[in-house]
């Protein structure tokens, strides 16, 4: 019997912890550390994801609102930089500069003199200086030369110690300069290679009706003639000058030289007149070579 009750009682047992066994052996199998606070370390990484969400979220939001950023310094600093030299080109910009900007659009030679200069008035004044110094005023004029002939004249000339004075219209620019100079630069050339020899001008009449003959063997006997010196072309105002010695050269010279000065007057550049011989032409300084007073010289 008491077999018996003790088999009962351990069948009760058994059936008593049956359905209770899984709480009571997850309450005696022992749990790892991490395992007992993974459930913790779930909890704090939650709240803290969270807590960093609404402070990123707070921060950024306030970032974009004060605009404290680098970024959004640098774009601020650009704004106000932008915003100040609008208002200083509306307000303090000259009315001069303005009225050339406004010309480039229809005018491409203008826009070309300026350049990248336009948006910078010193810059802009400095460009325009320049382009009337070199080429002269008239931006347009493409024939600038005179409908009226110079006058020539003499005063004790003397071939191989003389100045030769050119009285033009106005002040020459540095583009006439150049173009007197060249004239003379030329012509001087020629003379100095013997071409102004009247002593050999067998073809001057000759006919070009039939073939003309030249006799090379007189020309090579012929005595040579050639300018000794000249000195360069300066200018004062208006006036110019260069001083020559002919040498052996015949006043054959003289006419070329007139020849040529004569085209140049028509096409490009109006003379007054030329003279031969004199020491002193109008308001001519001997010895002034500043070229803020007006002084300009092409080298020979």
């Amino acid at each position: 019997m008491y077999k018996t009750h003790l088999l009962s009682l351990s069948s009760c047992t058994l059936n008593l912890n049956l359905p209770l066994s899984p709480f009571l052996v997850s309450q005696r199998q022992p749990l790892s550390l991490h395992k007992r606070n993974l459930p913790s370390l779930f909890s704090v990484s939650a709240t803290s994801d969270n807590m960093s969400g609404e402070n990123d979220g707070g921060m950024s939001a306030d970032k974009k609102g004060s605009g404290t950023t680098a970024r959004g310094r640098r774009l601020l600093k650009v704004r106000e930089e932008k915003r100040k030299r609008d208002y200083d080109r509306l307000h303090d910009y000259p009315s001069w500069a303005k009225v050339l900007e406004s010309a480039c659009k229809d005018d491409e030679e203008l826009r070309a003199v300026l350049g990248d200069s336009i948006g910078n008035p010193e810059l802009m004044r400095k460009k325009v200086e320049e382009r009337v110094r070199k080429k002269g005023k008239d931006f347009q004029k493409q024939k600038s030369g005179s409908v009226l002939s110079f006058k020539v004249s003499f005063r004790d000339f003397n071939p191989v110690d003389s100045f030769i004075w050119f009285e033009l219209y106005g002040s020459p620019s540095d583009r006439d300069v150049d173009l007197i100079g060249s004239v003379i630069q030329a012509w001087y050339v020629m003379g100095r290679l013997g071409a102004f020899n009247t002593s050999n001008l067998q073809l001057a009449n000759s006919s070009m009706e039939y073939d003309p003959l030249y006799d090379a063997e007189k020309g090579f006997k012929v005595m040579p003639s050639s300018f000794h010196d000249i000195s360069d072309v300066e200018f004062q105002d208006n006036w110019g000058r260069v001083w020559v010695d002919l040498g052996t050269s015949d006043i054959f010279a003289l006419d070329v030289l007139l020849n040529s000065l004569t085209v140049v007057s028509s096409e490009y550049l109006g003379i007054q007149q030329v003279v031969f011989g004199g020491k002193r032409m109008g308001d001519w300084e001997e010895g002034m070579t500043n070229p803020d007073f007006g002084y300009k010289y092409f080298k020979i």
